[in-house]
């Protein structure tokens, strides 16, 4: 993968991303995602975000390689701290890290989204901590998808500013991708259902009170999913 040449997950992400708009990648690693937009004309201005020093110092020379410094700003800083009121930073874009974790980052950092009117958002697992962050702040998912790729299942949640209520059944697996029933979400929850019901079957051979909380809450899981396969 690189910089024109993006991975399946990355180029469903970028498509999400509207024309002109600023954005912020946090997180950004390499900088794939910003330097691949400049490129095909989607955006100009872009902030790569990065708090680990190594991804951030790939992300400068990246920028460089591509010469694309007037276009894309490389900061250094956890989460949404890069963005600075002067940014005027629209679209928000995070991917390949833990649904808990983008929650966390969102939550952390809320004050600097006060002119971002899309989140494009993609949790490598635990989506529900998304949806459950969205409901609190008065977000509502406006698209989900759901893909494979490497043997890998990925979600993607398209955020916009709005209120929006959703099941317990709709916050774990999305009230979008229950709907439309790919087969990758099939094959998703097919497989998170057989090992749910492995472990529910190995808790029947154990005795006591937090066994018994575990297998009830595995067993409520498990019928609220197959209700939607």
């Amino acid at each position: 993968m690189n910089a024109k040449n993006l991975s399946t997950r990355l180029r469903t992400v970028a498509s999400f991303v509207k024309e002109n708009t600023t954005l912020a990648d946090i997180g950004s690693d390499h900088a794939y995602l910003p330097c691949f937009l400049v490129h095909e004309g989607v955006i100009s201005k872009a902030i790569a975000g990065e708090v680990v020093k190594g991804p951030f110092e790939s992300a400068q020379k990246q920028v460089i390689s591509e010469g694309l410094q007037n276009n894309i700003d490389v900061r250094f800083g956890n989460g949404l701290e890069v963005i600075t009121a002067n940014d005027n930073v629209q679209t928000v874009t995070i991917a390949g890290m833990g649904g808990p974790l983008i929650a966390s980052i969102l939550e952390t950092g809320k004050e600097k989204l006060t002119t971002v009117d899309t989140l494009i958002l993609q949790p490598n697992v635990h989506a529900k901590a998304i949806r459950e962050w969205a409901i609190q702040e008065q977000w509502k998912i406006d698209q989900e998808v759901i893909l494979e790729e490497h043997d890998k299942i990925y979600e993607i949640l398209v955020l916009v500013k709005g209120q929006m209520k959703l099941s317990e059944k709709e916050l774990l697996v999305g009230p979008i991708l229950s709907k439309d029933k790919s087969p990758v979400y099939l094959k998703k929850w097919t497989n998170e259902v057989n090992e749910w019901q492995r472990i529910v079957d190995e808790l029947n051979k154990l005795q006591g009170t937090e066994v018994q909380q575990k297998k009830q809450l595995l067993e409520n899981k498990i019928a609220l999913v197959k209700e939607t396969l």
